[in-house]
């Protein structure tokens, strides 16, 4: 038998978590089962990775930096797994930047923390503005209810047909149907710090305030510990599943259309699939051969495939999604005390090495662009000094999250003048500048119903649990839960 996965990422990504994940399980399921499995991968990009992406400041391959998404920890047990199984070594932090946070309002920093500094210190500070209870019970909230998630890997949760069903049967119906905000005072958090330190994390991870996302990604947004990413790029991690799947690759090769495979006119039985791509000058060309079965590996809205109703009997969800503008530039300069309006006092106090924001006192949640508010961006991260190539000079790489592209007024306010309309060039302080825009995850909003990974007889999806929650690690999983129910299909004889 002859059995094909396809997985086809939108324009702008590759073949990423879900459809890396679904080829390697495939394989490793279907040997398992003595079940011989042919797989293809159609890939629009020239890459594999996703939104998992690395590029290389100044156009030096020596120097790579994460543009989409950035860390996973260590619960991500098929992430962190593989990373382990694949041999790929973590990356280590630069260790000349100090470990500072900074959680700005828009007119001020209302808490800054410094793991240099003695523990107690930090503890003292937290404690003093939210309360000695807040953090510790916040963080009993996000265990248990990691504690419900994770069994989504196990049986007898796993696999499951109904990502619904599963929602209802694990409990996590009370985190699911209601905001951040509303979880969080129902639990008695201290109000202050959910505003402050959870929404900084949720913004910093979701680009979302806590009452306009549900309250498993609030508190999945905190579940950091053990974070990590992978040295020279997370995509490596999906080139390794996919290579170690044997699948037959085909990059640059856009899925254009699915088709039920109709010999002299009737539809076969099972029904079995032709698949049309545009590679090259080669436009909407039928795939040689059909597929016994198929997998659409990302958001159905923006994968450009065109299929009948009946193909696909019932319409794929379309949801919303959040549009992330994510710019990283390099500079000798640190960021400007001044932007942050320090206290007249503190005048020699550094700007944090990372800062996240929330919202201030005047804002509301749906303030300015997507919610952002006074502060105009999400986060700011500096993510390691590097030696400019071009004068031999140290600089700063910076990477900024913010829901509309930065002008090159904002950046002068933030580095203390000199940046041009042309942003480099000339005398501009920075020397080398990157922006790109995402389709970043869902807007979260509370829900309790989800897209089913069975949308048709031997036709799967991945995407409808990035509502749930938006991942690597999800994605992953679920692209190993169509694999596994595939393949427990053709172990069945026949179609679900």
């Amino acid at each position: 038998m002859c059995n094909h996965c396809k997985a086809s990422l939108t324009e702008y990504t590759g073949a990423g978590p879900a459809g890396s994940s679904a080829a390697y399980y495939l394989q490793d399921y279907a040997a398992k089962a003595g079940i011989p499995l042919n797989i293809t991968v159609f890939e629009k990009a020239d890459r594999i990775g996703g939104r998992t992406l690395t590029i290389n400041p100044y156009g030096d391959a020596s120097i790579r930096v994460e543009l989409g998404a950035s860390v996973f920890i260590q619960a991500n047990q098929i992430i962190y797994g593989a990373m382990q199984q694949f041999g790929l070594s973590e990356m280590v932090p630069d260790a000349s930047l100090s470990p500072t946070l900074g959680i700005w309002d828009g007119n001020s920093f209302v808490l800054k923390l410094n793991d240099l500094l003695p523990s107690w210190w930090n503890t003292l500070q937290v404690g003093l503005r939210y309360g000695i209870y807040a953090p510790k019970r916040t963080q009993e909230l996000v265990l248990a209810t990691l504690g419900k998630f994770l069994q989504l890997y196990d049986e007898p949760h796993f696999p499951f047909r109904s990502l619904t069903q599963r929602v209802n049967e694990l409990g996590l119906v009370d985190v699911m149907s209601v905001s951040g905000e509303q979880f969080l005072q129902a639990n008695n958090v201290n109000a202050k710090y959910a505003q402050e330190v959870v929404q900084a994390s949720t913004r910093a991870n979701y680009a979302s305030n806590i009452a306009n996302l549900h309250a498993l990604d609030t508190l999945i947004s905190l579940a950091a510990e053990g974070a990590t990413q992978v040295q020279g790029g997370n995509w490596q991690i999906f080139q390794k599943m996919v290579e170690a799947s044997d699948a037959t690759v085909a990059l640059n090769t856009s899925v254009v259309g699915l088709e039920l495979y109709k010999p002299g006119g009737q539809v076969s039985n099972p029904p079995k699939y032709t698949v049309r791509t545009t590679s090259g000058s080669s436009t909407n060309t039928p795939h040689p051969t059909p597929f016994d079965k198929v997998i659409i590996a990302n958001p159905y809205q923006f994968s450009g495939i065109s299929a009948a109703q009946e193909v696909v009997p019932n319409a794929i969800e379309t949801i919303p999604y959040v549009k992330l503008h994510v710019t990283i530039f390099a500079t000798a300069r640190r960021l400007n005390p001044d932007y942050f309006n320090p206290p007249r006092w503190a005048f020699w106090v550094a700007v944090p090495n990372t800062i996240g924001t929330t919202l201030a006192k005047t804002d509301n949640p749906n303030s300015g662009s997507q919610g952002v508010g006074k502060a105009r961006f999400y986060s700011i991260s500096t993510l390691q000094t590097v030696t400019n190539p071009a004068n031999q000079k140290k600089e700063y790489i910076y990477k900024i999250f913010s829901p509309e592209i930065l002008t090159p007024i904002f950046l002068r306010h933030l580095l203390g003048g000199g940046v041009p309309a042309t942003i480099t060039g000339g005398q501009s302080p920075i020397s080398w500048y990157y922006a790109h825009e995402f389709n970043s995850y869902p807007k979260a909003v509370p829900r309790t119903t989800f897209q089913e990974p069975i949308i048709g007889p031997g036709l799967y999806y991945t995407s409808g649990i990035e509502p749930f929650v938006s991942t690597m690690e999800t994605s992953a999983l679920m692209g190993k839960n169509v694999a596994r129910i595939l393949v427990d299909d053709i172990v069945a004889g026949g179609n679900p």
